[in-house]
């Protein structure tokens, strides 16, 4: 049975007892179900602490943090261990506070009335490389990646395209065209609406997106866009 580490970040005691009750609860009687072996912190600068010294593998961190803010820990985390996974968990939805711990590389948000079942799940998806962010926010994800991105869109018509037009951003290779149609559903157009924006059928059209949620292992064109500002692809 896989074991990973796994650090909750919450100044609230009774919380961090709840989250950490909810995985070790988690039936093992499914060989691919997660062992998780629990570190907790009650504030950000002793989970920085454990996070050096301990090999985690995935950290819940809540936002509102008494000593430094769970967005400032998030980034941290990130610079410094970048294998880790962050879910952030938070109370907060604002807008502002979502973007920026995206930014800071967050690879899920939840609100802290998420069931426990649901975080457990969440998690465990984050781990397998998967991005979840509350239905509630999604739109405040949508809206940064229109306005990151430059809406720099080819006039050329479609062609069959070679491999050394391929751009690299990590490990993950979109052609010139794939990124284009990713910057359009960024945009938040329709298959049909980034078919006449290209000129291109929409049969060509859906092979496209096919193609670019396959690559960013995403399941939909949300958790495409969201990977998109995560990854600066676009």
């Amino acid at each position: 049975m896989p074991e990973n580490n796994i650090l909750i970040i919450e100044d609230h005691a009774l919380t961090r007892f709840g989250l950490k009750t909810a995985f070790e609860m988690t039936p093992k009687t499914d060989d691919s179900v997660i062992d998780w072996k629990i570190f907790e912190a009650p504030n950000a600068r002793k989970g920085l602490d454990i996070a050096d010294k301990e090999k985690i593998d995935i950290v819940i961190m809540d936002l509102g943090l008494p000593d430094m803010n769970g967005i400032e820990a998030t980034k941290i985390i990130k610079q410094n261990h970048p294998g880790t996974k962050v879910v952030v968990l938070s109370s907060h939805e604002q807008e502002e506070d979502v973007i920026k711990a995206i930014r800071a590389g967050a690879n899920a948000y939840c609100t802290k009335d998420v069931d426990q079942d649901k975080l457990v799940y969440i998690v465990t998806s984050v781990l397998k490389g998967a991005a979840w962010f509350d239905p509630k926010i999604s739109q405040y994800v949508l809206n940064a990646a229109g306005a990151d991105s430059e809406n720099h869109i080819s006039k050329q018509k479609e062609d069959v395209l070679e491999p050394e037009n391929e751009i690299k951003n990590g490990e993950i290779n979109l052609t010139v065209r794939e990124k284009e149609v990713l910057t359009l559903i960024s945009d938040g157009l329709s298959n049909s609406e980034i078919a006449k924006k290209l000129d291109v059928s929409i049969n060509t059209t859906k092979a496209h997106v096919c193609n670019i949620l396959q690559k960013l292992a995403v399941s939909d064109r949300t958790q495409a866009a969201i990977k998109a500002i995560k990854e600066k692809i676009i």
